[in-house]
């Protein structure tokens, strides 16, 4: 099986190179309006930000800066599939301007946004990203009433482009060998994630001037995300692309990619992200199995036996569903002709 993970050098709200309908998931995260880091961003979109900040009206940037995001979503809806999922992780931001400390709801906005435009939402998740901080609230410390509850999470919102799910002929193969386990699916489909953790991103020396402009999530986000909501050849959009965690997530997992990046710079950072592919794609798997043989052997220890047996690995399952299921690893990759991306060669999973 081949993939292939294509990035543009170019502005999200106009997805020229993306034909319609022909995305069948986006993964993506977004700048938030009103965290200082992405200011300057929004400023150089539209120069009222700027001004609205300056002149302490926070009401008036926050609203301008989801105006920038509008464009996106428009394309969003233009892209992908009926019955295709979009997951917008994005968090609220908290922020005194002129004197005044308040919440701005991004997660509402955006919810807003994509009702707005026909989209269905479906539960979303909460995952838990602990501050920096030790301490607990902001403001006036051990006194009422101006203490306020510090922000330790971010969603992710999940969308359904129109009324009804997807279909596929009757026996895909790519659908039932990209199964998850059973306990994965109990885990993954809560709507609170606290085993997932913010992460720094991981830059080398030489790209410091880009790790201000980073934000990149967890690898596990993205990678949970594809595998609960897309099946092996589907292809993966992400309009924030950053330093392509999506795309990476997305090449160990069986799926093609594309992203898009405004700055030019980020594409040398995953070339060099590029290179792990393969050992991470074999890592993933293989402890995805390990960590279900686990499982199994608690079950057995509980008194409860599995009734069915996986097909390709020695190993039970729960379900009937699970009995296909398949990993892919990365053996190979290119740079496609074009110069902007890489094709990859999934072969199934090699166990020592």
């Amino acid at each position: 099986m081949e993939t292939t993970h294509r990035v543009v050098v170019g502005d999200a709200r106009e997805l020229s190179q993306v034909d319609d309908d022909s995305v069948e998931l986006v993964v993506t995260s977004p700048p938030y309006p009103m965290i200082e880091m992405w200011d300057e961003l929004f400023a150089e979109l539209d120069p009222s930000i700027g001004d609205a900040l300056q002149d302490g009206d926070g009401r008036a940037a926050f609203d301008a800066m989801h105006a920038q995001l509008e464009p996106v979503w428009d394309e969003l809806e233009r892209v992908l599939v009926d019955g295709g999922i979009a997951c917008i992780n994005v968090g609220d931001a908290t922020r005194t301007v002129d004197g005044s400390f308040r919440v701005y709801p991004n997660h509402a906005r955006v919810l807003e946004a994509f009702e707005s435009r026909g989209f269905d939402p479906l539960p979303d998740v909460l995952w838990r990203k602990p501050a920096n901080s030790a301490a607990k609230f902001m403001g006036s410390g051990m006194i009422p009433p101006n203490a306020y509850v510090t922000l330790e999470h971010e969603y992710v919102l999940i969308f359904r482009n129109g009324d009804d799910s997807r279909s596929f002929e009757p026996g895909a193969d790519r659908r039932y060998e990209a199964a998850y386990f059973w306990e994965e699916r109990n885990r993954w489909f809560t709507d609170v994630w606290t085993d997932v953790r913010g992460e720094l991103q991981a830059l080398e020396d030489d790209h410091e001037e880009l790790r201000a402009r980073s934000a990149a999530y967890p690898l596990e986000i993205p990678y949970r995300l594809i595998c609960m909501y897309s099946a092996y050849g589907d292809t993966v959009l992400d309009p924030f692309w950053g330093t392509g965690t999506t795309s990476l997530a997305a090449l160990c997992a069986g799926r093609n990619s594309i992203g898009y990046e405004l700055e030019e710079a980020f594409r040398e950072v995953f070339a060099d992200r590029v290179e792990s592919a393969s050992a991470l794609s074999r890592t993933i798997g293989r402890r995805r199995l390990e960590r279900h043989r686990e499982f199994v052997e608690g079950r057995r220890a509980e008194g409860e036996e599995p009734s069915y047996d996986a097909v390709h690995y020695e190993t039970p399952v729960m379900t009937k569903m699970e009995r296909e299921i398949r990993f892919r690893e990365v053996s190979g990759i290119d740079t496609l002709e074009s110069d902007d991306g890489y094709r990859a060669v999934h072969e199934p999973l090699a166990l020592e």
